[in-house]
């Protein structure tokens, strides 16, 4: 899923560590989402955008999602 939390984070003068510290997780953690090798849960997509004073949709975006499209393909496939 793409994102924009590192350009949110850059801007507001945060570290990874310091975002995970107010969203209580790892650094690791805000490192794979911000490099989209980890899909948040709606919790921490909601807490990270807390952050942010922005809509969740405005953070993640979610129409660019490849498991979104995944999903999407399957139904094709299973409606026909």
């Amino acid at each position: 899923m793409k994102n924009r939390v590192r350009v949110l984070r850059e801007a507001r003068g945060l570290t990874q560590e310091q975002l995970g510290k107010l969203t209580k997780v790892s650094r690791q953690a805000i490192n794979a989402v911000e490099t989209g090798k980890f899909e948040p849960s709606i919790w921490l997509a909601y807490d990270i955008s807390h952050v942010f004073g922005c809509s969740i949709e405005e953070v993640f975006l979610f129409h660019e999602s490849e498991r979104k499209s995944r999903a999407e393909k399957s139904r094709r496939d299973i409606d026909g």
